[in-house]
């Protein structure tokens, strides 16, 4: 299994008015995270809008972003599908263009019980080479990973990771406490990153960090150093982005910083809005705070 630790990013993915995914603008966000000392790279989460693309821009963002790595740092790529036989269709794809892992999510129209819900995983973990980080976001899932399944998911020999963007801190500990060293759970930009590796954690995977690249890192050094109250005072301070985010649809936020700095990535693909002027200055004045 690799070690999949620290601050991934979860990129945007530009597209220009045509539906082209925009490479070099892509290509030259990614050089400048790993600069700024990102651990890995996650295209096609969810500040990646997979919902929103097809498969031919899903390839185009994973090739690029695979491209502009060029093995500095794992790429974790994102698969999401209401069905499995696609999903597994992604993922091979995605192995096959050489990312270093898989993050699994699961869409759903119809609600799933467990069993199928832990099917889908499965098959997805099967079918690929590579390691597999589960996700689970309740609030926008219509059949979530419950703790059973997690449990058992966990024994699989390629899924050893689990991202949770649930904001219940004690659901994590749940899942450290029934998994053990089975599992390595990632927070999300809906938890607070610094209370994640208090308890245990390896790190988050975020929109966010594609705008506070540098900061997110320091935040995670301090925190694997154990200078907790460095930890917080930084934490608090960033807090202010994870507001933001929250506040609004998550990759018209990200997008709208990420332009803020300098990067054509575009508006986020419709029907979804780009931030409002006044929504801008609230996240550019953010930006401003943290440095």
């Amino acid at each position: 299994m690799a070690d999949f630790h620290g601050v991934f990013p979860y990129l945007v993915s530009p597209v220009d008015t045509s539906g082209q995914i925009r490479a070099e603008v892509l290509g030259r966000l990614c050089d400048d995270l790993i600069r700024s000392g990102v651990h890995g790279l996650t295209p096609l989460g969810s500040t990646g809008e997979f919902a929103y693309l097809d498969n031919a821009q899903r390839a185009a963002v994973v090739r690029t972003t695979i491209d502009a790595a060029r093995g500095r740092v794992p790429v974790i790529a994102g698969v999401a599908s209401t069905s499995t036989a696609d999903a597994v269709a992604q993922a091979k794809a995605h192995q096959k263009l050489g990312a270093d892992g898989i993050l699994a999510i699961l869409e759903a129209y119809f609600p799933l019980p467990d069993e199928q819900v832990e099917g889908y995983f499965r098959a997805i973990a099967d079918a690929v080479d590579i390691p597999v980080v589960i996700y689970t976001n309740p609030q926008f899932q219509r059949s979530d990973l419950t703790l059973d399944v997690i449990e058992r998911l966990a024994t699989h020999p390629r899924i050893g990771y689990i991202k949770d963007a649930s904001t219940n801190t004690g659901r994590l500990l749940s899942i450290m406490n029934r998994c053990g060293d089975a599992i390595g759970v990632f927070s999300a930009s809906a938890h607070i990153p610094a209370a994640v590796m208090l308890i245990g954690g390896l790190g988050w995977m975020a929109g966010p960090a594609c705008i506070i690249p540098r900061q997110s890192v320091e935040l995670y050094n301090l925190c694997k150093a154990a200078r907790w109250g460095e930890a917080m005072a930084l934490q608090r301070r960033l807090w202010r982005i994870n507001e933001a985010f929250a506040r609004f649809n998550l990759a018209a936020c990200i997008k709208a910083g990420l332009a803020i700095q300098g990067y054509e990535v575009g508006d986020p693909i419709l029907p979804q809005a780009a931030l409002t002027a006044e929504q801008r200055k609230l996240v550019e004045a953010a930006l401003r705070d943290v440095g």
